[in-house]
């Protein structure tokens, strides 16, 4: 063992059970119900623990659903990041790891919706974890997209931060569209339209 490794401490991995099992309680409970009628018994009860136990973890069912959104999101961003093959062309790399993406959100579309529309019920610390989510995807693009060359070997001008952003809220907003739309399970078909609007922030100097 080196000195940046720690020893777990007693309990600790019966501790992480619990707490994946709140937040996997949490998700069946708002899916049910929606997160505003969900109440603590809802999510204990799902969840197979005590109420003690949530409040071991979780200050309020505020505070779990933040954690859920961060736990699914960094979830979809390892996925998003593992698809990333950095000897393929770029434009290659994009529409391989939107597809992966998509995948990913696609596989439990209540839980998709829950993330997507439930957490934005919880007033600022709902807009502040979604904006830390979403600055993870516009670090990752920036990464990804200005580490490129061209066909002979050429740097193409960079990808701007805020273009970044703009494309990521362009993708939240095709995604919301869909689960409005009944959709959730086929978001497969906003790879090319999202690949093209990362082409066209490319593209635009200002």
């Amino acid at each position: 063992m080196t000195a940046l490794q720690a020893a777990p401490r007693p309990g600790a991995t019966e501790g992480k059970e619990h707490r994946d099992r709140l937040l996997q309680g949490m998700a069946r409970a708002v899916a049910t119900k929606g997160y505003a009628d969900t109440t603590i018994a809802d999510i204990v009860r799902e969840a197979g623990v005590s109420r003690r136990t949530f409040y071991e973890n979780f200050a309020d069912k505020a505070e779990c659903l933040t954690a859920l959104y961060e736990s699914a999101s960094g979830n979809a961003l390892a996925v998003l990041r593992g698809a990333i093959n950095p000897q393929s062309d770029w434009q290659a790399q994009v529409e391989q790891a939107l597809s992966a993406y998509f995948g990913a959100l696609a596989c439990n579309p209540v839980l998709l919706r829950t993330l997507f529309i439930e957490i934005l019920g919880l007033g600022m610390p709902g807009l502040a974890a979604r904006r830390r989510a979403n600055q993870h995807l516009v670090d990752l693009m920036l990464e990804v997209v200005n580490t490129r060359t061209g066909d002979q070997g050429q740097r193409h001008l960079p990808l701007k931060p805020v273009m970044a952003m703009a494309v990521v809220g362009g993708i939240n907003e095709m995604v919301l569209q869909s689960i409005e739309q009944g959709r959730a399970g086929a978001l497969q078909e906003l790879v090319k339209p999202a690949a093209a609007l990362l082409r066209a922030a490319i593209a635009a100097e200002f």
